[in-house]
């Protein structure tokens, strides 16, 4: 099983960059550190979410990009892997399409889901929303520390937390059995981009 090499997994939301365009944030962001994004337009149509996609593959090669949901783009551009909703299609039948070489990533909402994910053959997971954020209000009430701390003891798998991240909560969110943390709009929305990336890999580097 290939292995989790990142701790800091940027989420894309382009209605949440300023203006800017997706890539050339995505960019900034990649040059000051960040290693893995997951590619989440879940309102851009098949066509335009493939344009993109080979937009970032072409600018940033060394960059290791998820395909939220979209298993069919994800093996067809040998990207580093899928991103999938609770509600995707079923994990087992995803990895059957994966590659050896592809990771498998889900996002839960519970310690539940969490172990049902690793059961399934994800390799890791990201659980949340832990503090109240906009972007994840439709996933519920957010779960608080005790959730993922009993999560992180119920599986091997990694786990990244997500829900109101900032460079100031990523320790305890490590101290709390956190693998990593996934990040959206502290880093798309910050005025300087490349600043707010090196102070969550600092905060991470500070708890490795």
């Amino acid at each position: 099983m290939p292995s989790v090499d990142f701790r800091l997994y940027l989420v894309t939301d382009r209605h949440q960059t300023a203006g800017r365009p997706l890539v050339s944030v995505v960019g900034r962001a990649v040059n000051a550190g960040v290693r893995a994004v997951q590619l989440r337009e879940r309102d851009l149509p098949i066509r335009a979410l493939l344009s993109l996609s080979l937009d970032l593959q072409r600018e940033l090669p060394d960059m290791q990009l998820f395909i939220n949901d979209r298993v069919d783009l994800a093996v067809g551009l040998g990207c580093r892997g899928v991103h999938l909703r609770e509600s995707s299609l079923p994990a087992p039948v995803v990895r059957t399409l994966l590659r050896p070489s592809q990771l498998l990533g889900l996002s839960v909402h519970s310690i539940q889901g969490a172990v049902a994910a690793e059961r399934h053959g994800a390799d890791f997971v990201v659980l949340g929303p832990i503090y109240d954020t906009p972007s994840k209000r439709e996933y519920g009430a957010p779960l608080g520390l005790q959730v993922l701390e009993q999560a992180a003891r119920a599986v091997t798998i990694p786990i990244f937390a997500i829900g109101g991240m900032t460079t100031s909560r990523t320790r305890e969110m490590l101290q709390a059995g956190a693998f990593g943390v996934a990040v959206l709009s502290s880093i798309l929305s910050a005025s300087n981009v490349e600043a707010e990336t090196e102070k969550f890999l600092a905060a991470i580097e500070r708890e490795s």
